[in-house]
Parts: structure tokens; C-alpha cells; sequence
């Protein structure tokens, strides 16, 4: 079934049979053993960085159907956290396998780079507002004269630091990655992500959607293989826009948050935490433009 904005929202969850070992803006993680955890997709929302008071009822739902469609789908180019496992099997209260039995995941414990994989695919958001003052992203040279939302030559690579809740996401160079993970991981990391995107990119056409930008996260085992984690191609993590009402100098009709950071922009508030708490209707069309989202890219067919 798929969730709908009467359905009750989960802002935060309070399993009672495992230990919570962190949360995160919209994820709560919890310690299963010594090589797996639980995590637990809420229905929180963040927006420049804030966690905003209001959930998204279905949200987590929505981020965590749509994330498994793509892990499946991008498992011949790269190897996933997931195990297989069902979150029902690890928690014994009934109502708690219940609540997490379509929000949660069983995973492998990684350790997770200290990078977020963004590849740009189209000139927007804050790639647009680096191109206008410089005429490149993030370092990287484009041709002059391009419009927002204009489709680059080809996709660019252009990775940020991962920051604490309520700190904002820094982009660096490819050289600062280098120094962070060493230049073969930085690498290995920059071919799989935009060979991740630009495969996704081509199915969601084809679905008549266009994928803009993304992040992805990678972690490390032990013997130090590379694996896909978090989330991968959501309206959470990346821009979705109709391909039927794309056009270049505005910024598109989005699937994704950019609906809630457009209402935001509306309002006086210096993007600090607390965040604004948001109207009903607000609440109601975003719940259906993530639903949206999932039922037009993981519908069969």
C-alpha cells in the first residue's frame, strides 16, 4: 500500500529492543550485533541543513521502497549494505516489527567515507549560483553562457563534506578528497558514482523523469570493499524534475524537497535551527510528490 498524507508520520522511532547508537537528519541507527545495524527511515525532513518540526507522513516509506528499487537495480555495478534480512526479525514487539516492517533495513556495520558523492548532471541550486560568480562548479570549468537548469556537457563530479546536524555541507575539490580517503579511493569513488547516476539518470527518462543532481555515500569493510549505503537516487538525496514541464532559465517542477526549500525561501528565516514548522497544505503536497516519485520509478513495467 502505498502511504498517504492521513497515514500518522514518525518523526522519531524508540525501539525497545536494540540500542540506539545514532541519528541522524532523517535516519535513526540502531546496533543489532557487532556487524549489523538497524535503521530505521523516519518521516523527519531537513532543508539547508535544519531538521524541520514537521514530518512528512509516508516520507520514510516513500525513501526506503524507492532506495531498495535502486540498490537492486545498481547492484551489477556496485555491492550494497543490505543483507537481506527483514527488520521484522530482529525486533520481537509486535507493534515495533509493525512500524518499521516498510521504513527499515537489516545492514552490514561499514565505516563510511567522510565524503558525500554529489554528481551534477544539470546547472542548478548551488551550482548555478557558483557558475554565475565564477563560470565553474566547484573548480570545475563549463562553457560560458549557460542557462539555469541547462543540461552540462556531461556529468561532473563534485564532492562535500558531510556535516553535523545543523552545519551545513561544504563542497571541496577533488584534490581535498584525495587528501581525505587517498587518490585510488577518491577515484574508484568519482567512476562509480557517475556511473551510478548516469545509469539511473537514463531509466528515470525513460520513465519521464529527469534526474538533475544526486549524493551518493559509500563505506568501507574491513578488508576495505567498497560498498553503496544510505540512501541511493530519492527525492531526499536528489532532484527530480518532470521531464514534460522541463525547460532551461527557471528552476523546474520538482518530485523532490525543492517544493519545501521554495516555500521556505518565502519566509523570513535565516536558515539556522529551529526550523519553521509547515502548514498543512505544504505538508500535503509533499507527501505526494515523494509518493509520486516512487510510484512512477518503481511501478513494474
Amino acid at each position: 500500500m502505498s502511504p498517504t498524507a492521513e497515514e500518522p508520520a514518525l518523526f522519531e522511532s524508540h525501539l525497545t529492543g536494540l540500542n540506539r547508537i545514532s541519528q541522524g537528519k532523517v535516519r535513526d541507527i540502531y546496533e543489532v550485533d557487532a556487524d549489523h545495524l538497524l535503521i530505521v527511515t523516519t518521516d523527519r525532513l531537513s532543508a539547508f541543513d535544519v531538521v524541520l518540526p514537521t514530518p512528512i507522513p509516508g516520507k520514510g516509506e516513500v525513501l526506503t521502497q524507492l532506495s531498495n528499487f535502486w540498490f537492486a537495480r545498481m547492484q551489477p555495478v556496485v555491492a550494497n549494505h543490505l543483507t537481506g534480512r527483514r527488520p521484522e526479525d530482529v525486533l520481537s514487539d509486535p507493534a515495533e516489527q509493525a512500524m518499521v516492517a516498510r521504513r527499515a533495513i537489516v545492514v552490514r556495520r561499514l565505516k563510511p567515507l567522510p565524503v558525500e558523492a554529489v554528481v551534477r548532471g544539470y546547472l542548478i541550486g548551488s551550482g548555478w549560483k557558483d557558475y554565475q560568480a565564477s563560470g565553474a562548479v566547484c573548480g570545475i570549468p563549463l562553457p560560458k553562457g549557460l542557462p539555469m537548469a541547462a543540461q552540462l556537457p556531461e556529468p561532473i563530479f563534485t564532492p562535500a563534506t558531510k556535516a553535523e546536524i545543523g552545519q551545513h555541507d561544504e563542497n571541496i575539490s577533488f584534490a581535498g578528497m584525495e587528501k581525505l580517503v587517498g587518490s585510488e579511493l577518491a577515484r574508484k569513488v568519482r567512476e562509480l558514482s557517475i556511473g551510478i547516476y548516469t545509469r539511473g539518470a537514463e531509466y528515470a527518462r525513460s520513465r519521464g523523469i529527469i534526474i538533475a543532481d544526486t549524493k551518493f555515500e559509500f563505506g568501507l569493510d574491513e578488508a576495505g570493499r567498497l560498498y553503496l549505503i544510505d540512501e541511493v537516487l530519492t527525492p531526499d538525496s536528489s532532484r527530480f524534475w518532470p521531464a514534460a514541464g522541463y525547460r532551461t532559465g527557471i528552476s523546474p517542477p520538482s518530485f523532490d524537497k525543492q517544493y519545501v526549500r521554495d516555500y521556505l525561501e518565502t519566509l523570513d528565516w535565516d536558515k539556522k535551527a529551529p526550523g519553521p514548522a509547515l502548514p498543512a497544505e505544504v505538508i500535503r503536497r509533499t507527501s505526494e510528490k515523494y509518493r509520486q516519485a516512487l510510484e512512477i520509478l518503481a511501478r513494474p513495467g
